[in-house]
């Protein structure tokens, strides 16, 4: 199977941006909250992402714009009563970063907005009707993550020797607790099939299970590491993954940018950072009275190859030829 070229995505229903708040609405403070699922040194980028985009659609924090965080801290505890706090406050809207913050926020505040800035598949976790018309009180960005499988198994064969790809073991460390992750291993399955490459399925749920997990690798006999990364955990400990891949020897590729950035050596996918900066148009669009029910959810129009230079050199690995040429971004 030939390496799939660089992509323009184009999205089942693409919104066009909203415009800067008008000046109508410059006498309204609008207070916006956002449900993060990991702690503030892990997302503060993402919230910060977020105000950015704000900003340049109009809402300024002083101004006109009051930012209401919230940090889950991995716990889901803490996430739904971070939810059902900010159902309390009648919030304009809330921006999630995930399937459990999302699913949090929408059943505490079903008459409140709430704007997805990134999440696998909304539709098959039940939280709105279709991409077209979410129909409920909840829309954004989705990244239908599932369908890109096989492009990042694909890359991750591409860099080993010619004489290791065959029937290459390759580990796939996810949640078997996310139901997004048990409809990503499906699709793992079948991708690596029409590859000629061996899953090895590496349950871990938290940040126990993950490192338990990364001190299991070495032992595994594996050639590669593929990240599901759409899990609160996976994401908050995105750094310790990298560099327990590393110590195994191990390449790793996974979806956002955020990976390579922390140490993985690729990244296929969308920039998790981007995605709450973009999400601030559902945001304005609501303030501006647009149901969230007549929003059709947007899908990225650009999948990023990234790759990271240095953990490359540190496996002493040569990235080919073919790969580079692919890559829209390194690390250097």
């Amino acid at each position: 199977m030939k390496l799939w070229t660089k992509v323009a995505v184009t999205a089942l229903c693409l919104c066009s941006f909203a415009g800067a708040v008008t000046a109508q609405d410059a006498g309204k403070t609008i207070r916006v909250g956002v449900l993060l699922s990991g702690s503030s040194t892990q997302w503060s980028p993402f919230g910060d992402a977020l105000v950015e985009g704000l900003r340049e659609r109009g809402l300024v924090e002083g101004r006109n714009l009051v930012i209401v965080p919230r940090y889950g801290e991995l716990s889901r505890e803490r996430i739904r009563d971070s939810a059902a706090e900010m159902a309390a406050m009648q919030l304009d809207a809330i921006v999630t970063s995930c399937t459990a913050t999302t699913q949090a926020a929408a059943s505490a505040a079903p008459k409140t907005p709430i704007i997805m800035a990134t999440m696998g598949d909304p539709v098959g976790a039940g939280l709105i009707a279709s991409l077209a018309r979410p129909g409920g009180n909840v829309t954004g960005r989705a990244s239908l993550s599932v369908e890109f499988i096989p492009k990042r198994l694909e890359l991750l064969r591409a860099i080993l020797p010619q004489g290791a790809r065959k029937a290459a073991r390759v580990g796939v460390l996810m949640n078997p607790k996310d139901s997004g992750h048990r409809a990503q291993w499906e699709g793992a399955l079948a991708g690596a099939k029409v590859l000629d490459l061996e899953l090895v399925r590496i349950e871990a749920i938290g940040t126990a299970g993950i490192e338990a997990a990364l001190d299991a690798l070495p032992y595994a006999n594996l050639k590669g590491l593929y990240v599901f990364a759409d899990d609160p955990s996976m994401i908050e400990n995105r750094a310790q993954i990298a560099a327990g891949a590393l110590r195994a020897r191990l390449p790793t590729i996974s979806a956002p940018r955020a990976f390579a950035a922390a140490g993985g050596l690729m990244s296929y996918g969308m920039d998790i950072a981007d995605d709450f900066r973009l999400s601030a148009s559902y945001v304005v669009k609501v303030v501006q009275g647009t149901k969230a029910a007549d929003l059709p959810v947007e899908l990225p129009t650009r999948y990023e190859l990234t790759v990271n230079l240095r953990t490359a050199a540190e496996l002493g690995i040569r990235m080919p030829r073919e790969v580079m040429l692919l890559a829209n971004g390194t690390i250097q």
